[in-house]
This record gives C-alpha cells, sequence and structure tokens, in this order.
C-alpha cells in the first residue's frame, strides 16, 4: 500500500487559502467529452494576470462520444491540437497524452505521459511556488502520478471540478464516477485539495446561445469556435441553457469571493458513489456556492481583448 507523507496542519491549510498571486497551473482536461472544456482551455489562457498554463494533459473518458477510455483521451488530445492551431497564446505550450485506461485497482497507478510529466514538473516545484493542477475530468492521471511520486503532496495543489455538493443525495456524477480508485486516491491522500462540486455549486454556470451569440461569437476565431461548438451541442436552443461547469476552477483562481468555499474534512467516498463525513479526516476545502455573472462577464470580456 502507498504511504503519502502527511503535510504539517499548518502548512496543509496555508495551501487550502487562495494564494493572493498569480500561480504556475497545468490543466488536465477531457477536452472533447463536453463544451465546458474548450470554454475552460480558452479562459485560463486568456487570465494571464492570474495563472501561467504550463502544460495540457489530455484526460480518458468514456460515453456515447468515445469507444473506450483510451479513444476518449486521443479525442481530447486532438483538441487540444485544434484549438493550439487557432490559439497564439497555446502555441508553446506542451500538450501530453493521458491514461488510455481507468486505475484497475487501488493503489496502482496508469502510465502515461501526462502523469509522468506532472511528477518530473511538481518535484521541479519549490515548495514556496507550489504547481497548481487544475483537472476538470476523471482524476486518473493525477492519481497515477501520485501513486509513482507520493512525494509531489508536498508540491502541488489540486482544483478539481468533481462530484456533486456535499449535501446531495449522491455523488454520481461523471468526472468522480469513472474511475472510483482514482477518486479515492485524492480524495484519502491529504494532498491539499479544491473542491469545485458539479450539481449545486458549478451548476449556477449556465449560460444560452442568444448570450453566446451577442458575446462570444464576434470574438476573432476563437469566438467563432465557441460559438459553433455551443451552438452544435443541441439540436433545439429554444428555451435551452447549457452548463460551463469546467470554468469555475479557472474562476476560483481569478478571484476566489466568485467561488466561495469553506474548509471542510475530506469527505469519505463510497462504493455505491455517497458522501460521508469522518472528522477525523484532513481538511480540504470545498466550494459551496458560483457567482454566475461575475464569472461570465470576466470570461466575456477577455475573450475580447
Amino acid at each position: 500500500m502507498v504511504e503519502f507523507p502527511k503535510l504539517p496542519q499548518q502548512k496543509l491549510l496555508q495551501r487550502l487559502e487562495h494564494p493572493q498571486r498569480k500561480v504556475r497551473m497545468v490543466l488536465d482536461t477531457d477536452t472533447y467529452n463536453e463544451i465546458d472544456d474548450q470554454f475552460a482551455v480558452i479562459y485560463a489562457l486568456k487570465s494571464p494576470e492570474s495563472v501561467t498554463v504550463e502544460a495540457f494533459y489530455a484526460a480518458p473518458f468514456f460515453n456515447d462520444l468515445s469507444e473506450g477510455p483510451k479513444d476518449g483521451m486521443e479525442k481530447s488530445y486532438n483538441e487540444l491540437l485544434k484549438i493550439r492551431a487557432i490559439m497564439p497564446e497555446m502555441t508553446d505550450i506542451p500538450i501530453y497524452r493521458g491514461s488510455e485506461g481507468y486505475l484497475a485497482e487501488a493503489g496502482v497507478p496508469q502510465e502515461s505521459a501526462a502523469a509522468r510529466n506532472l511528477v518530473e514538473r511538481a518535484m521541479a516545484s519549490s515548495e514556496d511556488d507550489p504547481l497548481y493542477v487544475v483537472a476538470i475530468g476523471a482524476i486518473t492521471n493525477v492519481a497515477s502520478a501520485l501513486l509513482m511520486e507520493p512525494r509531489i503532496i508536498e508540491k502541488i495543489v489540486v482544483v478539481w471540478l468533481g462530484g456533486h455538493a456535499l449535501h446531495w443525495p449522491d455523488t454520481t456524477e461523471f468526472n468522480l464516477a469513472q474511475d472510483l480508485h482514482a477518486s479515492r486516491t485524492v480524495l484519502n491522500s491529504g494532498v491539499p485539495l479544491i473542491l469545485v462540486p458539479c450539481a449545486g455549486v458549478a451548476s449556477h454556470l449556465a449560460t444560452t446561445l442568444s448570450e453566446v451569440e451577442d458575446y462570444v461569437r464576434d470574438k476573432g476565431p476563437i469566438g467563432q469556435y465557441l460559438y459553433e461548438t455551443y451552438r452544435d451541442c443541441s439540436k433545439d436552443h429554444f428555451g435551452y441553457s447549457r452548463v460551463i461547469w469546467d470554468i469555475s476552477t479557472i474562476a476560483y483562481l481569478v478571484d476566489p469571493s466568485w467561488i466561495p468555499s469553506t474548509l471542510v474534512h475530506s469527505p469519505l467516498l463510497s462504493e455505491d458513489f455517497r458522501w460521508s463525513v469522518d472528522h477525523s479526516r484532513h481538511f480540504i476545502r470545498c466550494a459551496h456556492y458560483a457567482h454566475r455573472d461575475s464569472v461570465f462577464k470576466d470570461l466575456f470580456r477577455k475573450l475580447g481583448e
């Protein structure tokens, strides 16, 4: 069984505070799975006052848009290349293929270029300047890196869109439920974790085709790409809105008042995907709301810059 180093509580709590400065980050994304990842990728690159994106990792996913986790990861990798072709800010940022599958059992990592790069990049980081690992898909690559080199706990902060709000009846959410072993690894490891739940929190971040037409479409090639991505996500946009979940993680780093959060004990995750509380466990930071208008105003403004 892998043993993770335990951060002194004072240091853990310090890491769980918003950095209040520009940070280095990597973005782990299942970019082809939904339309929100594309918005998040571009939002991060358009926020150089808050973050420096050092690398992108393609995460696995499996649903009706892929033939399996490997295919989902490859499609996400190719979608990142597509964005790079129309976004000059992304030209020199490396993109790594992630895991071809989920963790087959607890404690056994999935080998990938993404996980290996995360280990290397984290271990080269100073403890005074931790690497922020922003994950907006299944947490397989991040969990694998933790299992490969547990010492990276001392060098990183994970910001993950995963699960549902802690009061939700269940937490059968796509990112979390795809890889139970990976999700438990991250929640149990003691790594500094900022958790942004989906239902009940990031679910506030909905927009409409009309809004995208007005504030996104005419913002150059990137605006047109995001507009077409949104337009094509539904055959009927009458009375329809779509949640752009993943931008919540970037918004937290830009301004934590937009994604308010509190310290909680890291929840236990059951086999049937439900939360339970154990007050003896380490702390994480968990978001409990998203100020929708503030986040979209910032995103729409930056697309025009």
